[in-house]
């Protein structure tokens, strides 16, 4: 989600809310005596504000679970999660006047401090992310074919390097399936072509065929530029065109272990943020039951 034009009402909104809250608080607390609580009148209408907000932000999953449903547009959901979560950490602060209190308290503030620093960098990687990833990967595809993507760049190279050096021997790598045969023979190979033959069986196939393959010179673009440069000096010009390809299947797979980086880190933050965030609503429904009670 992009923080764009659409969000000037939220911010607008949230900016009223938020000096609202903070006359009132500062009105409260310079005119209490025994200074701000969280079982005052005033405390606990920040408290129920501030938990109102948590639970609104908490309720974007069930939203997604049940899209099919009337319950307001998806984009307007998103928009309230974003800014009422945002806003639910000062009137929680106000709540507390400023205090961690005891260890229920100390844990639920540390939680929403940790849900909403989340949160503002979840939106801060959605809202740059896409566009760098615009920039930076030209070839992006759909992240669910990436393997199947990766499978047909080593088929196809394969097939340059076969066309020039013959049938490949790489019954001792993990082989390329083409329609369910492997590869799996060997030839003699004429000499000029052996550096190609031998960069590509060492190093650029299993660059290509294993993602974790860590090859840092195939990995960095000058430097693959200047091998692949280098490889073109010791070979005839006649496969000059094949390892051009292979220099631009090179890149390919360089963009797709790109693209999987930044999309790790794109939804890797929500594997924080959405565990934590239940965790805050459920210490926060103890937190209240017990106030009640006691």
């Amino acid at each position: 989600m992009r923080i764009d034009g659409t969000h000037r009402k939220w911010l607008a909104a949230s900016l009223i809310i938020f000096g609202a809250g903070t006359f009132i608080y500062i009105a409260y607390a310079t005119s209490s005596p025994s200074g701000p609580s969280g079982g005052s009148a005033v405390g606990l209408g920040f408290g129920i504000v501030g938990s109102a907000f948590m639970l609104f932000a908490g309720l974007l999953a069930g939203r997604k679970k049940v899209a099919v449903w009337r319950l307001g547009r998806a984009q307007t959901w998103l928009r309230g999660h974003l800014w009422l979560g945002l806003l639910s950490l000062p009137m929680i602060f106000f709540h507390a006047g400023f205090q961690f209190g005891g260890t229920l308290t100390t844990v639920l503030m540390i939680l929403l401090i940790t849900v909403v620093a989340s949160g503002i960098f979840g939106a801060a990687l959605q809202h740059y992310m896409p566009s760098v990833m615009t920039a930076e990967i030209p070839m992006e595809t759909i992240f669910e074919q990436i393997d199947h993507i990766r499978a047909q760049l080593v088929a196809e190279a394969d097939e340059l390097v076969e066309r020039v050096c013959g049938p490949l021997q790489t019954g001792h790598l993990a082989p390329a399936e083409r329609g369910g045969v492997a590869i799996v023979t060997a030839t003699a190979t004429p000499t000029a072509v052996l550096p190609l033959r031998d960069f590509y069986t060492r190093q650029l196939r299993p660059f290509l065929q294993h993602e974790h393959s860590r090859n840092r010179a195939l990995g960095l673009r000058d430097d693959s530029t200047r091998i692949f440069d280098g490889l073109r000096t010791v070979l005839p010009s006649s496969v000059h065109e094949a390892t051009k390809k292979l220099e631009e299947i090179c890149e390919e797979e360089r963009q797709l272990r790109r693209q999987v980086r930044m999309h790790h880190w794109l939804h890797g933050w929500l594997m924080l943020h959405v565990p934590l965030s239940l965790a805050l609503l459920l210490l926060g429904c103890v937190h209240a039951i017990m106030a009640l009670r006691y």
